[in-house]
Formats: structure tokens, C-alpha cells, sequence
């Protein structure tokens, strides 16, 4: 096992270019697995690279396992990383795709061939060593591609997008197979992905990435729980965070009243800090914790359209006042929820979120 720490860590293309990672500190822990996740260049595969030594780093420094690395060769970092495309070679078997680079090593057969044997246990692919890439599956490949990393016991893992180029079942069965490789060989990893749904499932803790900079690190479902600005919270989240336009207005106690054009409503601010009269606010609500309710208490909005899909509903709707598209999710909804309806809507009590002008969430982290 091994730790990661980046320590002001930035990358520039270009001497005069603009700042691909922006001074970035992060520590991953020994034996956990990290997830990288953000929206398309936003720097996180340029940071995972970095680790593994494939791109310089500008300014700032990599430490792995205490020493700093910046200037180690990418074969003696104690790395293994795996690619979005499987790069296995064509004309080798299995077996001889994952002892490759002990081969190269000049590691004796035995040696090879011992190691060989138990990451194509782990990985459930004993049966498959003398084929060739070509007569393998997605999914089967993919495990060739992590076994070649497992044989030479890395100190870290590093994965870049590994998932990408599988179907939506295979992914599902991989991202199980990962999460078990992890308990199993309880190695450090760090994972990029865009995908917030594999960094939720599979992350002990998640650093979500924007602008070559992390807004938020820390386990998925206090991320999905307590983002601390909008950014975070819109990107984690299927269906996305509905964000509702405001004003403050008069605090009573601990309730708000919130202005949506000339409709008011009171929210109770438990846990938040209090913005000053007259503020823009974004509401924020979970699709799952935005109410049905009579018209006249809630906000009004008009039914776009529903969606059965057995285990939940999901419906769009329009808030009358501002013309802006909300979703909401739940088992079930009454028959009278549907395209055309009004209904009022109204957040769950202690499940909403309330974000200043800047994107800054108003809850106390």
C-alpha cells in the first residue's frame, strides 16, 4: 500500500498558456480508492497522468509513499496504470499480454508464470490465458488489461476511465468486479471518470473537479448530501439537482420567506446561514425531494410529462413563475399527475439547499 499527496501541484502546456491544473493539493490515503470526476477538461486525466509520469509537471510536487516523485522514471514509481482503450497486443495470448512486463524485466519463467496465474484467478479469467485479444470480449479484455497491472504489484493503481468502451450491463458488472478487485487487494487506487454514478458507487471518497482546480472532496453521499457550491451540486446527481431563482426576504425566527417573483413562500433555515434581505438565491431540491402539493401552498408549475418506469416516476414540469424546467422523482405519484395538471410543488423539509449569487451553498458545512 502506498499514499499519494499533491502539493500545489499546476501544468502549463505552454510557458505563456493557460493552467491546465491549477495549484492543487490533494492527499489519497493508503489503500483507499479515490475517484476523479468532473466534466470533460477539466484536468482531471491531465493530473492522473502526472502521477504516473506521463506528463510533466510544472510547478509543485508529487509525493508517493512520502518521497517526492516528480523526477522518478514512470517504470520505478511503483504505478500500473489502465487505459480507456485496452492496448493489449494483437499477436500474444493472454497469459503472455499480462507477464509482458516481467518478461521485460528479466524475471525468470517460473516467476512469470506464478504471478500470471493468481491476478488471472482473481480476475476469474484462468480459462481464457492461451486466447488471443481478438477472440475476447469487452469485458474480457478490459480484465487483461487490469491483470497486466496487478502482476507487477504496483503501489498504486491508476485508472483512466477504464469503463468507457464497455456497454451499459457490462459496465455495471465491471464496476462490481472493481469494487471487489479493491476489497480484495486493498491497494491504492485512483480512478477518473466523468461518470458521476461509477464515482458514487465506487469511491471512498470523491474529489470533483472543475476548471483545472477541486471543488469538494469527501465521501459520496456527504458530497451528494452537503455540496458545498452549485457546481457540486448539479454534477452529482441522476436526474440533476432542480435550481429554483429567488429572493430573500424577511427572516421570522427560523424561517424564510423566499420571493419567486410575486409569489412568496417560507422555508424553515435550519442548519443555514442566513442570507440578508433582498439577496438572489438559487433554491436547490433533489428531484426525490420536491413535493406534490395543493396549488395554492406550494409554487405553481404545470405538468410537462410523465414517466412510468416501474420502479420510480419521474415528472417534468414548468414553475409557472420564472418558466424554468423542474424534475421530480418518487415511486409513485396520484393519477392526477399528468401532462397538462397544475400542482404546486414544495421542498422537503430539511432536504433543500440554498446557494448565494456566487454559487456558494448558505449550508454550514
Amino acid at each position: 500500500m502506498s499514499s499519494v499527496s499533491l502539493r500545489k501541484i499546476s501544468k502549463r502546456y505552454d510557458s505563456e498558456g493557460p493552467e491546465i491544473v491549477k495549484r492543487l493539493s490533494l492527499d489519497v490515503h493508503d489503500g483507499e480508492f479515490m475517484v476523479f470526476v468532473g466534466p470533460s477538461g477539466c484536468g482531471k486525466s491531465t493530473m492522473l497522468r502526472m502521477i504516473a509520469g506521463l506528463e510533466d509537471i510544472t510547478d509543485g510536487d508529487l509525493m508517493i509513499d512520502g518521497v517526492r516523485a516528480n523526477d522518478i522514471q514512470p517504470s520505478q514509481r511503483g504505478v500500473a496504470m489502465v487505459f480507456q482503450s485496452y492496448a493489449l497486443y494483437p499477436h500474444m495470448t493472454v497469459g503472455e499480454n499480462m507477464g509482458f512486463a516481467l518478461k521485460l524485466a528479466g524475471k525468470p519463467k517460473e516467476e512469470v508464470k506464478a504471478a500470471v496465474g493468481r491476478a488471472a484467478e482473481i480476475l476469474q479469467i484462468s480459462h481464457l490465458l492461451d486466447r488471443r485479444p481478438k477472440a475476447l470480449s469487452g469485458g474480457q479484455r478490459q480484465r487483461v488489461a487490469i491483470g497486466r497491472s496487478i502482476v507487477r504489484k504496483p503501489k498504486v493503481f491508476l485508472f483512466d476511465e477504464p469503463l468507457s468502451n464497455l456497454d451499459a450491463a457490462l459496465r455495471v458488472q465491471m464496476r462490481i468486479e472493481l469494487a471487489k478487485l479493491h476489497a480484495e487487494l486493498k491497494t491504492t487506487m485512483i480512478y477518473v471518470t466523468h461518470d458521476q454514478v461509477e464515482a458514487m458507487t465506487l469511491g471512498d471518497r470523491i474529489a470533483v473537479f472543475n476548471g483545472g482546480k477541486v471543488e469538494q472532496v469527501g465521501r459520496p453521499l456527504d458530497l451528494y448530501s452537503r455540496p458545498v457550491n452549485q457546481f457540486v451540486g448539479a454534477f452529482l446527481g441522476s436526474p440533476q439537482m432542480n435550481f429554483i431563482e429567488c429572493r430573500a426576504g424577511v427572516l421570522r425566527g427560523d424561517a424564510l420567506d423566499l420571493h419567486f417573483g410575486d409569489v412568496v413562500r417560507s422555508v424553515p433555515l435550519a442548519g443555514m446561514a442566513a442570507p440578508s434581505n433582498g439577496d438572489p438565491l438559487q433554491l436547490g431540491v433533489r428531484p426525490e425531494d420536491l413535493l406534490v402539493v395543493n396549488e395554492g401552498l406550494g409554487l405553481p408549475a404545470t405538468v410537462d410529462l410523465v414517466e412510468h418506469l416501474g420502479d420510480a416516476t419521474i415528472v417534468y414540469a414548468t414553475d409557472v413563475v420564472s418558466r424554468q424546467s423542474l424534475t421530480l422523482k418518487a415511486a409513485d405519484y396520484p393519477a392526477e399527475v399528468k401532462a397538462g395538471a397544475r400542482i404546486g410543488l414544495m421542498p422537503r423539509i430539511g432536504s433543500f439547499h440554498l446557494f448565494a449569487a456566487d454559487g456558494r451553498s448558505l449550508t454550514r458545512q
